[in-house]
């Protein structure tokens, strides 16, 4: 039998990201041959994915990331089974590496497919599930692309969100982080009233229609009082008109408007484990 070294099974240790004993038991199946011992890691991965199949992957880390020219932002999540694996660091260090990735990725295909140390992303969470002893899935991956995109991840990485403006202004660094912070506090429905769907805008008129019914108004006075409080619903439920998180006094649309009368959010996402 080859003898292996603690240099050898530090060696794969670090090229797999596995332990030490899992690195040592594939070293002396494979007779201290690396590639042989890799596989034998992903091997043991597949058998793993397949046992933890069914379980539920409702913890993870999610990340965003905006590209160099800020005109592009990504947002991932990775998903693991436990919040004791999804708070260690080399869990949160593979989460990143493939956010990083996934800035040149259209789809989430395309992401499963990216190469990452030597391997495919795919590929890399089935060896890793192995690894760490839970399922591991990209639950989520969105992308966001503007004249200049913001992020923020909040606290803990549960929630992440990307911001779009319309155009570059000075101070669209801060600007765009502000608008991607008040995504992920007040979590709107949508950009602005365009954006609601049709069947939430009719549920929420019938709702208010049956309380005032209720409450004894007149049935011919109902389009309108519901109207208005449809235009309520928007104002809490639209990112545009909502009341700015740093001075409710204003709305985001007027908090804009306060650098550059053109300056408007075009889009954003958001992504939560909570």
């Amino acid at each position: 039998m080859v003898k292996i070294t603690a240099v050898e099974v530090n060696k794969l240790r670090k090229m797999s990201g596995a332990g030490i004993m899992d690195c040592k038991k594939a070293l002396v199946e494979s007779n201290g041959d690396f590639d042989l011992a890799i596989e034998v890691l992903r091997k043991k991965g597949q058998k793993v994915a397949a046992k933890r199949a069914d379980r539920d992957s409702s913890e993870g880390a999610v990340i965003a990331k905006v590209n160099s020219s800020s005109n592009k932002g990504i947002i991932i999540s990775l998903n693991c089974e436990t919040d004791f694996v999804a708070k260690n660091e080399s869990f949160l260090e593979l989460a990143n590496k493939i956010a990083e990735l996934a800035l040149a990725c259209e789809s989430l295909d395309d992401l499963l497919d990216s190469k990452i140390d030597s391997m495919s992303v795919s590929e890399k969470l089935v060896e890793q599930t192995g690894v760490i002893g839970e399922k591991l899935v990209i639950g989520k991956f969105e992308t966001l692309c503007c004249p200049h995109v913001g992020k923020y991840v909040h606290a803990g990485n549960k929630i992440a969100t990307l911001s779009g403006l319309s155009h570059y202004i000075e101070g669209a660094e801060e600007v765009s982080k502000n608008i991607a912070m008040q995504a992920a506090a007040m979590n709107p429905i949508a950009l602005n009233e365009e954006g609601v769907d049709k069947e939430i805008v009719e549920k929420e008129i019938e709702i208010a229609k049956d309380q005032l019914r209720q409450e004894g108004k007149p049935e011919a006075m109902l389009d309108n009082i519901a109207k208005g409080k449809l235009k309520k619903f928007f104002k809490e439920n639209t990112l545009v008109n909502q009341g700015f998180i740093k001075d409710n006094k204003q709305s985001v649309s007027s908090y804009l408007k306060s650098f550059d009368n053109d300056l408007e959010v075009v889009g954003f996402k958001r992504v939560s484990l909570v």
